[in-house]
C-alpha cells in the first residue's frame, strides 16, 4: 500500500468535513468508510469498490512533488487525489473549492 505524503494533516478540521471529502471523490458514506477501515481495505480494494467523483479530472496540481493530473499509474492518481484532496482541507481551503463546485 502506498503511503501519503503529509506536509499537514488534518488536525483542528471536523472529522464530518473529512467524512463528506472522500464521501465526495469515493461515493462511500461514512458508514461505509467505517466498514473499510475496519476491514483494514487496501487502497487497492478501497478504490475498486469505489464509483468516482464524475468530476476527479478537475483534481489538478502538486502533491508531494508530482502534478496529479500527470500520474499515469491509476491506482497511484487515485491515492494521490485523496491525498490532494487531504492536504486542502487540512490547508483551510473552502468546502466548495475542495470538493470542485462551480
Amino acid at each position: 500500500m502506498s503511503a501519503l505524503c503529509y506536509k499537514s494533516g488534518a488536525e483542528g478540521k471536523k472529522k464530518e468535513e473529512l467524512h463528506q471529502v472522500i464521501e465526495w471523490l469515493t461515493g462511500y458514506d461514512e458508514k461505509q468508510q467505517q466498514a473499510l477501515i475496519a476491514s483494514k481495505a487496501t487502497f487497492e480494494t478501497f478504490f475498486q469498490q469505489a464509483t468516482l467523483n464524475p468530476n476527479v479530472h478537475l483534481i489538478k496540481g502538486l502533491i508531494c512533488g508530482y502534478r496529479v493530473e500527470e500520474i499515469t499509474n491509476q491506482l497511484t492518481q487515485q491515492v494521490r487525489w485523496l491525498n490532494k484532496l487531504v492536504d486542502e482541507l487540512a490547508k483551510g481551503k473552502k468546502m466548495e473549492k475542495i470538493m470542485r463546485v462551480n
